[in-house]
């Protein structure tokens, strides 16, 4: 019998993979994994357990060991089959995302390439790992400066891009020497099991790779609080950062973190305001605004913002909304709670007195009638303190405040606790030097839309995380250094 049947609204059950073994765990409970566009149950997963937890990180710990010995262009030749084996089956893995995620097929499509490309990336840095040789102040010595694993690193994925996530992590983690344990989020957990499966064929040495289900406050904690576990990645929310940072301190784990953004989309009076436009549709619908470095809040120039208000709402409204398997611009949210937390915010700024350019909000009646569908909402806003334009929404909807100046603009973006993304749009060669030391964000689009690329590096600011992801950068975070100075006198 397939373990995995990539038929839209199959149903199935998925095991964990723990050890190099599929099993149904410690607990005879499962989780229910709902298609967010209709609402069947299209799998069921275990209930992971901290016993399962444990289980997880003893099986890394021991495959690890002899997986560090082993030369890194041979670990980098085995995560690049099982990228290759990834980018053959791209269109089960998409469809797979979108049956459980609900993002439209085209994106799924292009989220499975990344999965496939992060893994490319990593297989690339095997020959990158490189040390320092130092002159000692003493005679007859050197000091080196060498690079080693770390040993068991976890992975805590989003539900937003439950595959791409998990690769990211996973590749560098794998490349430089470390064994991986993966939490698969519960509302997502085909696409890292799915990878699991696809890992078993390319001979990835058994339990060296694990991928464990359940829910964060039980089997996360256990993984972050396991005396073995010496690394931690995550993505998620900064209210589940902060609660992995405190479970994390005692033992004194390696964190990195990404946790979300409010990102500024700032468009200046001598902006092409088409392009910009285009750009913040892009920025703020794709995968229903589920994106951590999506346009959050709009800062226009008062001069433009009339014309870029008319076009921005016009397009937002023409959105088609739809089954994500036939070709829509925008699908369902990940969830109803998702839903309802976005409509909350959306009635608070009203409360506030926001102005309604466009009403969009939760879709329930006809062909919306199972689901989790939100349409557009478009705010104007002339308070920076605003629920909306403080709080992180992940969903499509957008405040805009107007802005005097270029000065005016950047104080009011670098207002706020996170530190993640933001946008500049600009003819102005001066204020586009001088956008990166002004604007207190790890990762700036001038000119663009979203969408950074496996070679360079993503990490946010202040409350927006630690460390980061991507990039040599990125994968010199999963190696640890030590020195060693060596006397021959």
């Amino acid at each position: 019998m397939k373990r995995f049947d990539i038929q839209s609204g199959a149903v199935f059950g998925a095991k964990m993979y723990i050890g190099g073994r599929w099993t149904s765990g410690a607990s005879n409970e499962v989780v229910e994994v709902e298609n967010p566009a209709n609402e069947q149950v299209i799998a069921t997963t275990p209930l992971g357990t901290e016993e399962d937890a444990v289980h997880a990180v003893d099986a890394a710990k021991m495959a690890q060991i002899a997986w560090a010995k082993v030369p890194a262009v041979q670990r980098g030749r085995i995560v690049r089959k099982l990228g290759e084996l990834i980018a053959e089956r791209n269109e089960e893995l998409a469809r797979l995302i979108t049956s459980e995620q609900g993002k439209p097929l085209d994106q799924a499509r292009g989220e499975a390439g990344a999965t496939a490309e992060f893994l490319f990336h990593a297989a690339d840095n095997a020959r990158r790992i490189e040390g320092d040789i130092l002159v000692s102040d003493n005679p007859n010595e050197e000091i080196h400066i060498r690079r080693h694993p770390y040993g068991v690193v976890v992975g805590l994925t989003a539900w937003n891009y439950p595959a791409a996530l998990a690769t990211r992590k996973l590749g560098p983690a794998l490349v430089a020497g470390n064994g991986f344990v993966l939490l698969a989020h519960e509302i997502t957990p085909l696409s890292g099991l799915y990878i699991a499966s696809l890992a078993e064929q390319v001979g990835l040495p058994a339990g060296l790779f694990n991928v464990i289900t359940g829910r964060g406050p039980v089997v996360g904690q256990a993984l972050v609080q396991h005396p073995d576990t010496a690394m931690i990645t995550m993505t998620g929310s900064n209210r589940a950062g902060r609660e992995i940072f405190k479970a994390g301190a005692e033992g004194m784990k390696v964190l990195r973190l990404e946790l979300g953004g409010k990102a500024p989309f700032i468009v200046l009076e001598d902006a092409n305001i088409d392009k910009a436009v285009e750009a913040a549709m892009v920025a703020r619908y794709t995968n229903c605004g589920q994106i951590c470095t999506c346009n959050e809040r709009m800062y226009l120039h008062k001069d433009i913002a009339d014309e870029f208000l008319e076009k921005f709402v016009a397009k937002s409204a023409a959105l088609k909304i739809g089954d994500p398997m036939k070709g829509p611009d925008m699908g369902p949210k990940v969830s109803g709670p998702e839903v309802d937390k976005v409509a909350s915010i959306v009635n608070a700024a009203i409360a506030e007195g926001a102005e309604v350019l466009l009403e969009g909000g939760p879709l329930n009646e006809g062909d919306y009638a199972k689901g989790h569908w939100i349409a557009p909402t478009v705010l104007e806003v002339k308070n920076n303190a605003s629920v909306v334009v403080q709080n992180e929404v992940f969903g499509p909807v957008v405040p805009a405040i107007r802005v005097d100046d270029f000065d005016h603009a950047l104080a009011m973006a670098n207002d706020t606790r996170f530190g993640l993304s933001a946008y500049v749009f600009t003819e102005n060669h001066r204020r586009i030097m001088q956008t990166p030391y002004a604007l207190k964000f790890g990762e700036i689009y001038v000119n663009r839309a979203n969408g950074e690329q496996v070679h360079a590096f993503h990490n946010g600011w202040a409350q927006s995380g630690l460390g980061g992801e991507d990039g040599q950068y990125g994968f010199d975070g999963y190696l640890r250094k030590q020195s060693l100075y060596l006397n021959w006198e």
